[in-house]
């Protein structure tokens, strides 16, 4: 899964680079697994107080151990596509740490099959966790931000929105909407201080896909993501990164 990161000597050279995000508060949903956790660990590293949600309370309690970050870390069990869990995520973390300053969308359901064979419960499932779950989070974070003068929306999309394979037109079609979704949510609260930012990984090295141990000699860590991130939030204040890109430097075939 990779290395889990926020513990002494990185925790404070990491502190040290992002002094701006000491003492603030994110929520990373899907942050008990894969990228989540290594987004967790990161802010968690970079002094923020960060809440991660996430479907499976056992894969919860298992990333609070390996987090070990006290009262710096809130764990809220639920489902970001049902509307009143979404909200109550928003809700509690506010409650725990006073306020709110990021929100990473990463939580996503792949199913995957060709269109003729696939199911409208499976159909629905992507979409309601992948696109209808971001908007719920987003639109009750959006005013907790202007509460706060602003802060960052970073929303995990894929390269798998623009490049079609068979098996995934479910899995492409809701990550394409969350480009545009993204994409639109940015120019509505640009004024108000707050950026949006997509971020297209390739493939990562997870257990998302299946096997997490294959294409590791290839394949990108969660924990790239996760600096693409800190890298983001550090940004000067004039400047707007809204779309990011990254894949794997060679591929698998390329020597």
């Amino acid at each position: 899964m990779g290395t889990v990161w926020g513990r002494s000597e990185e925790m404070s050279r990491l502190m040290e680079m992002h002094p701006q995000l000491d003492g603030r508060v994110a929520i990373v949903t899907g942050g008990s697994r894969g990228i989540g956790r290594a987004l967790a660990a990161a802010l968690l590293g970079a002094g923020v107080r960060v809440a991660i949600s996430g479907r499976n309370e056992a894969s919860l309690k298992e990333a609070e151990a390996a987090l070990a970050a006290g009262d710096r870390l809130l764990t809220v069990a639920g489902d970001v596509g049902q509307e009143a869990e979404a909200n109550q995520l928003i809700q509690q973390t506010v409650a725990r740490f006073g306020g709110l300053d990021i929100l990473v969308n990463n939580a996503a359901v792949g199913l995957f099959s060709p269109v003729a064979e696939m199911s409208t419960a499976d159909w629905e499932a992507v979409f309601r966790t992948n696109v209808t779950g971001v908007f719920f989070a987003c639109r009750a974070a959006v005013p907790r931000l202007k509460q706060r003068g602003g802060g960052w929306i970073i929303n995990i999309s894929s390269l798998a929105s623009r490049n079609a394979a068979p098996g995934r037109a479910a899995y492409g079609a809701s990550k394409a909407a969350l480009n545009i979704f993204s994409e639109t949510l940015m120019q509505e609260t640009r004024a108000d201080n707050i950026r949006v930012t997509e971020i297209l990984p390739g493939s990562v090295q997870t257990e998302f896909g299946g096997d997490s141990s294959a294409g590791a000699d290839w394949k990108l860590a969660a924990e790239d993501v996760a600096a693409v991130v800190l890298h983001l939030l550090a940004h000067p204040a004039r400047s707007l990164p809204s779309r990011v890109e990254i894949r794997p430097a060679k591929p698998r075939g390329v020597r």
